[in-house]
């Protein structure tokens, strides 16, 4: 099954145009201007809307560009991130579940595929538990939001970068984890990289500290729509049996287990993109 060819939202470009794309940015603001989210755009086709890992350091990820080849790819960073703002306004879990219902309805998307990744899944089954309307399907990359005392997911917020290194990639010295590590060549660059990666775990931590369980298990009976769970079998951030639990808790839910760890999206982006777009039905 091939990957269809690219075409841009909002940026001229042809049918046989190949290569990277380059997504378009614009901010939406809802709420009156409370809450502005940045999104990037690309693709052509159904709408897909992308939900973001908080450990994923930039907007637009390898996987985004070969989904973005067969839809509609639409990647708003969580508020408090990427230039995303108003992350205080928000009260809970319930409440940034609001605002990216508003924020579906600012972009004219009545439904759409939602695809997320660790927490950016437990935001779009939170979003498909609560206006099942919205979820055409429902992807979700090794999710948070359940636990289990007997086998705890590892607290990504507060572990040493080398320690984090060791839970989220299957190999911490692949090319794919080298670069994720790499830090910023200047002072002011690796200044402003800690500011924002104070302000990442921050917007996580009003979401999720101490621990993900926030009762999604009592509300994902609500989901309606195909779903699909994608695990890495090498995922030591979100251990495989958290697999079992999502899906012996919505009906019909598929499972697939591709090669790495948590960071699976990066780590095998084919292979990634693939299994989801066949999901799919592309």
């Amino acid at each position: 099954m091939a990957l269809g060819r690219p075409e841009r939202i909002g940026v001229s470009a042809s049918r046989g145009e190949r290569g990277p794309l380059m997504p378009v940015e614009r901010a939406v603001e809802i709420r009156g201007g409370a809450v502005s989210f940045r999104v990037l755009t690309a693709g052509y086709g159904a709408p897909l809307v992308y939900f973001h890992s908080y450990h994923e350091r930039t907007g637009w990820s390898p996987v985004l560009d070969l989904l973005a080849r067969s839809f509609s790819v639409y990647a708003p960073a969580h508020p408090g991130v990427a230039g995303s703002k108003g992350v205080e306004t928000l009260d809970d879990l319930l409440d940034l579940t609001l605002a990216y219902d508003e924020l579906l309805s600012a972009l004219g998307l009545e439904r759409a595929h939602l695809v997320g990744h660790a927490f950016g899944a437990m935001a779009a089954a939170e979003l498909a538990a609560v206006f099942p309307a919205r979820a055409r399907t429902l992807t979700l990359v090794s999710p948070l939001g359940l636990w289990r005392d007997d086998v705890p997911s590892a607290d990504v917020l507060i572990l040493p970068a080398d320690e984090l290194a060791a839970a989220l990639w299957s190999d911490p010295a692949s090319s794919a984890a080298r670069l994720w590590a790499t830090g910023p060549g200047s002072d002011a660059e690796s200044l402003a990289a800690e500011v924002e990666s104070i302000q990442r775990r921050s917007s996580m931590a009003k979401f999720v500290w101490p621990i993900p369980d926030k009762g999604l298990a009592r509300r994902l009976h609500r989901i309606a729509a195909p779903t699909l769970l994608v695990w890495g079998d090498a995922d030591r951030a979100n251990p495989l049996v958290y697999a079992e639990e999502w899906q012996r808790r919505i009906k019909g839910a598929a499972l697939r287990l591709l090669p790495g760890g948590h960071m699976v999206l990066l780590e095998t982006p084919e292979t990634a993109a693939r299994a989801i777009a066949e999901f799919l039905g592309t």
